[in-house]
């Protein structure tokens, strides 16, 4: 071993004599000297504090806005609050392009016969980004309308369009541009001389206060009133908190609410409004129950009673963050659909329950929407 090889002997022995002299200090009462204080220590703490105070803000609201769900879920519906006989259901395009037969046409209608279901929304587009329909999307539509008129008399037939929307990206629908607008309006001329009874539209993301889609329908209704036809649309949900698709959208850039202005402002202009009240991300059934309660009380206080309010039901199974398929549950919708009805406007004569879609629906859904919102066994 070299000189050197001694040098760390030596280092830790005065390592030794330093930790008992601050020992026999210590014992002796004389205090070590205090080491100073990182001037990063109090930065750490404020930060903390503040991530905290913030993580309490964002929660508490939560929180609290849950537990009004719940408390909203509670309680009994009024007697009388079932089927007023103008539900609806979604159907897919598989009833106009060939594919479903005579055969299928007479399950359907045996499924729909007894329940309170009067309209049809059978997809027929969707439009071209430019607004446009080909009449190839719907060859069998004069098939399909014949044969829901013999085998459910009194049942409508509307022509479901829709299209995504160029809101939150660079492609889709442009309701900005006039020509696109135009030829919207002209896509609804040719499927009514096609024989549907109606245009029922769903054009997605639609963010609250778009005064283009107000324009629009304001077209569209002069149409469809000139061939004594319908208009409908289905409706984004309402704020559960007060301008709260503002909040969202700055967070997220997809605002996902309408105000509860809009949504009224949209009611006025239609024959109906059809609230697509699932992919709540409520993760229980009364939260989500009481979701819908809460969201059929503000639609029906801005929807004027001459236009026909239906409330979705998911006729679909998923689980994810969205859609947490245990929680949105046909049961747990009617019955806030029913306790919305109850204490807002328990008598209105124009309202509905509209179900998305036949192709997802289960024997279950279909038990509970009879059972519960029809109320036959």
């Amino acid at each position: 071993m070299t000189e050197g090889d001694g040098v760390p002997e030596r280092q830790e022995e005065q390592k030794e004599e330093s930790v008992e002299d601050s020992g026999a200090e210590e014992a002796e009462g004389v205090a070590a000297p205090e080491r100073p204080e990182s001037p990063r220590g109090p930065w750490r703490r404020r930060l903390g504090l503040t991530a905290l105070a913030l993580f309490l803000a964002l929660l508490l609201p939560v929180l609290a806005a849950e537990t009004a769900l719940r408390v909203n879920y509670a309680g009994d519906p009024a007697n009388g609050t079932y089927t007023r006989n103008r539900d609806a259901i979604w159907l897919g395009h598989a009833w106009v392009d060939g594919r479903k037969t005579d055969a299928d046409l007479a399950a359907l209608a045996r499924r729909l016969e007894g329940t309170g279901i009067r309209d049809l929304y059978v997809h027929s587009g969707p439009l071209e980004h430019d607004g446009t329909l080909p009449e190839s999307d719907y060859p069998k539509a004069a098939w399909l309308i014949e044969s829901v008129h013999r085998e459910l008399p009194g049942v409508r037939v509307q022509a479901w369009l829709g299209d995504v929307l160029a809101t939150e990206g660079p492609d889709g629908l442009h309701l900005e541009r006039a020509a696109t607008r135009t030829a919207i309006v002209a896509s609804t001329r040719q499927i009514l001389a096609a024989g549907f009874e109606g245009a029922h539209f769903d054009l997605e993301p639609l963010h609250s206060g778009d005064g283009d889609y107000l324009d629009l329908l304001d077209k569209l209704r002069a149409v469809t009133e000139s061939h004594h036809a319908l208009l409908s649309v289905a409706a984004h949900q309402i704020d559960p908190l007060p301008s709260l698709h503002s909040v969202w959208g700055v967070f997220t850039e997809h605002p996902k609410w309408w105000s509860q202005a809009f949504f009224g402002q949209v009611a006025r202009r239609v024959d109906q409004i059809a609230v697509m009240s699932y992919d709540t991300a409520q993760p229980l059934e009364s939260l989500y129950g009481g979701y819908v309660a809460q969201q059929t009380s503000l639609a029906l206080e801005v929807t004027p009673e001459s236009t026909d309010l239906l409330m979705g039901l998911p006729f679909y199974y998923e689980s994810n963050f969205d859609h947490w398929g245990h929680a949105e549950t046909v049961p747990a919708a009617v019955r806030g659909v029913r306790l919305g009805l109850t204490r807002t406007d328990a008598d209105r004569a124009r309202f509905g329950v509209a179900l998305y879609v036949d192709f997802a629906a289960t024997e279950n859904d279909w038990t509970a929407y009879r059972k519960d919102w029809v109320h036959t066994s």
